[in-house]
């Protein structure tokens, strides 16, 4: 990988060891996927951000790590390990070090935006506007539905990004590179968020590619159905792009046969104990869907609910909370 004279200087430590370190992790996933160079980012989102993931260990990292350096884009944040308005029952440790966490992001100029849907609440770069994203499901999102260009980044690569403004020019940010092989095509028409979830999940676990094609299915699909094809194809595989449409040589069909086995798969349980809504988290139009559902109506069990704190505000103005809240759901 070719590096510029100031990149060659950083790396050697002239700007200080964090930062030096920084240039080396993205040098040595530069040089593992066949990178050429690296470009200049305008986003970056952090994973790595709730203390029940990172540990003792990542606190002390990026307590360290944060008072060397500063971050260069705009810098975004996963979820957080607690509601910070409702702790609950979480130990004081716990809270201590996941307070920790948060300054130390905080101190760097990240965004505490504690969301895993970033593309709901932020202003988006033009098309082809080079990205980091270590959250699966926003990264295939954002290259899929909004033609942004990013790999399906680490905790560590998309910190990284973030500190020196920079990612690898390789994968799924090269133009030759986001062509599908293989294409997923359903033989029946999908009709929910949960057929879109399953058709991605079969995707993911049958596609080793970086990008798979679906066709048959809806060209612009609604963000809730976008939202499920995304998140799914990130949880069984590789994949870190789909295309909709133009079927390559290669075609793989979907039928009911393989949604039912794919469901009879994941689901472990006769019946659950609690109900959770938001992974990935729901944004507006979701709420406001759940909200017409419920209305009138009761949760037969105990219902909690997850978005982020930026959409939850928008929902209390507007009244969709009240109705979800009367039906016994909890935010």
């Amino acid at each position: 990988m070719q590096l510029t004279k100031e990149e060659e200087k950083i790396i050697s430590g002239e700007s200080g060891e964090a930062l030096a370190s920084a240039y080396r992790i993205l040098l040595a996933i530069g040089n593992a996927t066949e990178a050429t160079k690296l470009i200049p980012i305008k986003w970056a989102h952090l994973s790595g951000v709730n203390y029940n993931t990172v540990g003792d260990a990542g606190v002390e990292f990026l307590e360290k790590f944060s008072t060397e350096v500063k971050v260069k884009v705009k810098t975004t944040l996963n979820p957080m390990g607690f509601d910070r308005n409702k702790p609950g029952d979480m130990s004081d440790y716990f809270v201590k070090q996941q307070m920790s966490i948060i300054k130390s992001y905080h101190s760097m100029g990240a965004t505490p935006s504690f969301t895993c849907i970033p593309y709901e609440i932020f202003e988006i770069p033009v098309k082809k506007s080079a990205v980091s994203f270590a959250e699966s499901s926003a990264a295939i999102f954002s290259n899929s539905i909004l033609g942004l260009l990013t790999n399906k980044e680490s905790a560590l690569s998309a910190l990284a990004s973030s500190v020196t403004g920079k990612a690898p020019y390789s994968d799924l940010r090269v133009a030759e590179l986001r062509n599908p092989k293989a294409t997923i095509k359903p033989d029946f028409k999908l009709m929910t968020e949960l057929d879109y979830g399953l058709l991605g999940y079969f995707g993911g676990k049958t596609v080793k590619e970086s990008c798979v094609a679906f066709d048959g299915i809806e060209k612009k699909p609604e963000m809730i159905k976008a939202k499920a094809l995304s998140a799914s194809l990130g949880t069984s595989g590789s994949c870190g792009m789909f295309t909709i449409g133009d079927p390559t040589k290669e075609v793989i069909s979907f039928g009911k046969q393989e949604l039912n086995t794919i469901k009879d798969e994941l689901n472990t349980a006769d019946e659950g104990d609690i109900i959770t809504l938001g992974s990935p988290q729901l944004g507006l139009n979701e709420l406001n869907l759940l909200s017409d559902l419920v209305e009138g109506k009761k949760f037969t069990k105990r219902c909690m609910i997850f978005c982020p704190r930026a959409i939850h505000q928008q929902a209390v103005q507007i009244g969709i909370t009240d109705k979800i809240i009367k039906a016994g759901g909890e935010f």
